[in-house]
């Protein structure tokens, strides 16, 4: 199933390994992504555009 922009997975992770692995396999399958790696700059992206779902770590540091 083929996404279009605007629509796309929001993913937030501190972790570099989960992101790639997340984002390779949700581009793989057609889905447009974006990638903060911290609370702040996750609100601040939704701030641009709400993505039509937000995968993150609820344990970060700063903002979880």
């Amino acid at each position: 199933m083929k996404h279009s922009n605007p629509e796309f997975i929001l993913i937030v992770d501190d972790n570099p390994d989960n992101l790639s692995v997340l984002s390779t396999t949700l581009k793989g399958a057609g889905y447009a992504v974006r990638i903060a790696v911290d609370g702040e700059d996750a609100l601040l992206q939704c701030d641009r555009a709400m993505p039509m779902l937000i995968l993150l770590d609820v344990m970060m540091p700063g903002i979880d």
